[in-house]
């Protein structure tokens, strides 16, 4: 700093609000752990609590709400204590927790009016032993540091097998780690007294390290403007230091804080160069502005708070009252509240925004993806102003709406004619002359280039020209708009299921089933998988279960559709290992598989069956093949090549035809396997980079993939076969999750069910081959995230009560089963127009020889009517009853006789009973010597 330029924050001045501005009637407790207790976003603040062993986060607003009152609530979190959190820097709700039970959780939080979720959207376990840190990157969406005892390791959410990187350990216990503000380096501090500075792009070991403490007691390390390091350090007194990062030999300067044994914690504002620190334990703030040179750090103000301090934590920028001239604002966490201390700068004009105090501030888009961040890029995040009068003006919306946008490449006012761009939630499509109506409504989804298909009419009569007027109106309509989903009765449900591997990768269902049986990964040694029959449902046995043993880590299995006792299961080792269950189930553990098959170089991503050949096998892997196996002679009998990148998914047509593909690269591909290995037609897929799978719809004339945007929020797109190369007919985006919307499809209803791992919502749509493509139903909510959802043969569904579709959810305990039914009045009819006939797909119509061949096979079909209904269609038509007088009544002519009697008797009527005694008359009158005076 110039010493001759007067700072225009040398008098920034603490302020705090009166008492019924704190934040009250909490337990904050005593918690043991490296983080600062409290944590928050623009919008939501969370802190510990001394609540479930320290298992438990309060959560509350930042500002309080209309009545001047602040809501608490609560979110049980984690099985042990939580030791440190943090807030997404482009999401206010998006929060990152990590624990003594060695676990690091992504939490999607709500207003704390509200509950809040019963479990989190994503669940890490480095298998570290006890974390102690986790910290969002400034720059990168989805990348976290975490910190164990001795190590620190960097992990994309989308990618959940393992981490990006695992950096040199430290040769003492982690206390602090800090990144760059561009995002490039990332600092830490260790009970050895050494300051490490790392690129973890270009090596695993420190680039440049210091000695800088005097003390082995607590220290933290955080990134200042450029490059410069702040440290903290306890020794006989406490002490802040500057360091240049660029040459770590000694401090550029330093500066001493009130004596006590406390931590420091720092909390810097890389926009003013303001430092605020205060110490565990005690109830000073001090503040000081940072500069890069001398005197480097300058004192600017001594607060003495009334309690002491058990955590503090500064608010994000974009929360700060401008009109006020505040700075910078920090929460105090205490035993019992949390004191908002507001760091304002005295202007002679108030409630006017100063600009010379607000540079623009980096802004809530992310930058870059975790991946794009690996490779090398090093985007900065867009600057925004705070200015009051540049901000956007807030739009009324949905609550539980997602955004959406127009994705074809065109821009909204280049779309094609007759097609429009709205927005609305995720599940749904909208034309621009059709309203929103909830729940079936149709959404904003754009449309973009490419051929548009003709419907296909269906039989029998069409709907009249009054009905097509209304659906013109109002939209189209799903017949299952209300569709209900359920958990059927505990007796049919399976417990006590424990040691559920909760690490598959992203591109496996995590477990799956057929109508008999269903096969459960578990994270005991030896990649062991449970089978379990859906016959004997009822609490597992405590002591023993039998197992398949698959000797390495299961990264995906599926049954054989044409032989319920035939489980295919892809290891980590780069083989499919085929095993048989004995009938009846399993009674002891399986050792040695019936069939090994092996080719792919590195691991595999997915296996699938062919949906009409036995023993036709599909497997997709990092070495970037897609491989064909017949089963019957256990070799290779395709090799599938073109892709450049990792291969996300990837489904067979109906027919066994084609085979779909979605790519890393940004492609999706058809193959056609028997004519050519090379993909046949491509086109463009996802921009994000965290994962996709792909279903093929509408009789295999479309097919849908659902990924990831470029800025990481989740997608669903619609390709027309054929039309690759146009882009998807029609895109929508959702919220920002790290879980794959893992989508299943019922052929005889077109009905889309999507879920996540970790979600708690299961979101259904109705796919139509026109306009608007997508018709939202009603969904379906668990009381707790389910782990994976998977469907069963339509056959088991209980025509009767009108269930279209029954499917399993897979959670941490237990497995259980989901009916969805559709409401009708007559339900002692069968519903023939919610029930065509279904595929017999379980029966194979070819084999893998003949297909090979040339050969095609189609699936015969059944009904699924009971022999004592009569469909609805045949129901007798009810003859409405007359309500109203024939009109023969109302035009009878009548006498001036008639009309005469009528009008007196009306009269009469109105004046009543003239025989009745008046009310007077019930009086009681006086005395006449009470009239005397």
């Amino acid at each position: 700093m110039n010493r001759f330029k007067t700072s225009k924050f040398k008098n920034t001045t603490p302020k705090i609000a009166k008492k019924d501005g704190w934040i009250c009637n909490i337990r904050a407790g005593n918690v043991q752990s490296l983080g600062n207790h409290i944590k928050a976003s623009s919008e939501l603040v969370a802190f510990n609590i001394d609540q479930a062993g320290g298992g438990m986060l309060g959560v509350t607003s930042v500002s309080p709400a209309a009545d001047g009152k602040w809501t608490i609530s609560q979110l049980p979190c984690h099985g042990d204590l939580v030791t440190d959190l943090d807030f997404s820097p482009f999401d206010d709700a998006l929060l990152a927790t990590c624990s003594a039970d060695e676990t690091v959780k992504l939490w999607r939080l709500c207003s704390p009016e509200k509950e809040q979720p019963g479990g989190p959207e994503l669940n890490l376990s480095p298998g570290l032993g006890r974390l102690e840190l986790v910290l969002f990157h400034p720059t990168s969406s989805g990348l976290l540091a975490v910190g164990a005892a001795q190590s620190a390791l960097l992990w994309d959410t989308s990618r959940q097998d393992a981490p990006l990187a695992v950096l040199e350990k430290h040769d003492d216990k982690l206390q602090s780690l800090s990144w760059k503000q561009d995002g490039s380096l990332l600092a830490s501090s260790c009970l050895d007294k050494m300051l490490r500075v790392f690129d973890p792009r270009a090596q695993l070991t420190p680039v440049q390290s210091v000695k800088n403490m005097h003390s082995s007691k607590g220290s933290r390390a955080l990134w200042a403007r450029d490059a410069y390091l702040l440290t903290t350090d306890t020794h006989r007194g406490r002490e802040v230091r500057l360091w240049d990062s660029r040459k770590l030999g000694s401090a550029l300067g330093s500066v001493s804080v009130s004596d006590s044994s406390g931590t420091l914690i720092p909390m810097f504002d890389a926009d003013t160069g303001l430092l605020v620190v205060s110490g565990m334990g005690d109830p000073i703030f001090d503040c000081f502005e940072v500069t890069a040179s001398e005197p480097y750090l300058s004192q600017v103000s001594h607060f003495l708070a009334t309690t002491p301090t058990r955590g503090a934590c500064a608010v994000p920028k974009m929360a700060m009252d401008t009109l006020s001239c505040e700075v910078m604002r920090v929460f105090q966490l205490t035993d019992s509240c949390i004191m908002p201390i507001s760091y304002q700068v005295p202007r002679k004009s108030s409630q006017e925004f100063h600009a010379d105090l607000y540079p623009d501030t980096a802004g809530r888009t992310p930058a870059q993806s975790a991946q794009e961040w690996w490779k090398g890029e090093n985007a900065q995040v867009d600057k925004v102003s705070l200015n009051p009068d540049k901000q956007p003006k807030a739009k009324a919306s949905n609550p539980t709406a997602l955004p959406k946008k127009l994705q074809s490449g065109r821009s909204k006012e280049e779309a094609a004619p007759g097609l429009s761009a709205s927005s609305s939630t995720l599940s749904s499509a909208s034309s621009s002359a059709a309203p929103s109506r909830s729940p079936s409504s149709s959404s904003g989804l754009s449309t973009g280039p490419g051929p548009r298909p003709s419907p296909t009419p269906a039989p029998g009569p069409g709907p009249s020209q009054s009905v097509k007027a209304i659906q013109n109106l109002m939209g189209p309509n799903s017949k299952f708009r209300h569709i209900q989903g359920s958990v059927r009765h505990r007796d049919a449900h399976i417990t006590n299921l424990k040691a559920l591997n909760l690490t598959t990768p992203g591109e496996s269902d995590g477990f799956c089933t057929n109508a008999q049986r269903v096969a459960v990964p578990l994270s005991t040694p030896g990649g062991q998988i449970a089978v379990l029959e859906l016959s004997k449902p009822g609490k597992l046995s405590d002591t023993f279960l039998p197992t398949v043993q698959n000797t390495v880590n299961v990264a995906d299995l599926c049954w054989d559709p044409f032989n319920p006792r035939r489980l295919a299961v892809a290891g980590e080792d780069a083989k499919i290992r085929v095993w048989t269950v004995p009938e009846g189930g399993l009674t002891e553990t399986l050792t040695e598989p019936d069939l090994l098959l092996q080719g792919h170089t590195e691991k595999i991503y997915s296996i699938r069956f062919h949906p009409l050949a036995s023993g036709l096998l599909v497997s997709s892997s990092y070495d970037l093949t897609v491989r064909l196996w017949d089963l019957g002679t256990g070799q290779e009998v395709k090799v599938l090549s073109g892709h450049q990148d990792q291969i996300f998914g990837l489904g067979w047509s109906p027919d066994g035809k084609l085979l779909a593909t979605v790519c890393k690269d940004g492609k999706v591909r058809v193959y056609d396997p028997r004519k050519s290995t090379a993909p046949v037609e491509e086109g463009p897929g996802p921009g994000g980079h965290r994962g996709a799978r792909v279903v093929w719809v509408c009789k295999g004339e479309y097919f849908l993939v659902s990924g990831f945007d470029s800025n990481s929020q989740r997608e669903l797109s619609l390709y027309s076969v054929g039309a690759l190369a146009s882009g998807p007919l029609a895109t929508t985006e959702g919220d920002v999750s790290p879980s794959t919307l893992i989508p299943f499809y019922d052929p005889d209803t077109s009905l889309l069910f999507l879920t996540g791992k970790g979600d708690t919502r299961v979101c259904i749509y109705e796919i139509v081959p026109e306009q608007p493509y997508f018709l939202e139903c009603s969904s379906f909510s668990s009381q707790e995230p389910h782990k994976g959802l998977t469907f069963l043969p339509k056959t088991v569904c209980d025509v009767r009560e009108v269930e279209v579709a029954r499917g399993l959810i897979l959670t941490k305990t237990t497995i259980e089963p989901v009916a969805f039914k559709v409401p009708r009045v007559k339900k002692e009819y069968f519903q023939d127009d919610l029930f065509p006939e279904t595929a017999v797909w379980w029966e194979s119509s070819l084999s893998s020889s003949d297909w090979l061949a040339g050969s095609n096979g189609k699936h015969r079909t059944i009904k699924l009517r009971p022999s004592d209904m009569a469909p609805v269609s045949e129901a007798p038509k009810e003859v409405p009853v007359k309500k109203y007088m024939p009109s023969s009544y109302y035009l009878e002519e009548k006498t001036d006789e008639q009309k005469k009697d009528e009008l007196l008797s009306a009269m009469v009527a109105k004046l009543g009973n003239m025989d009745d005694p008046l009310p007077q008359d019930g009086f009681e009158g006086v005395d006449e010597d009470e009239w005397d005076d």
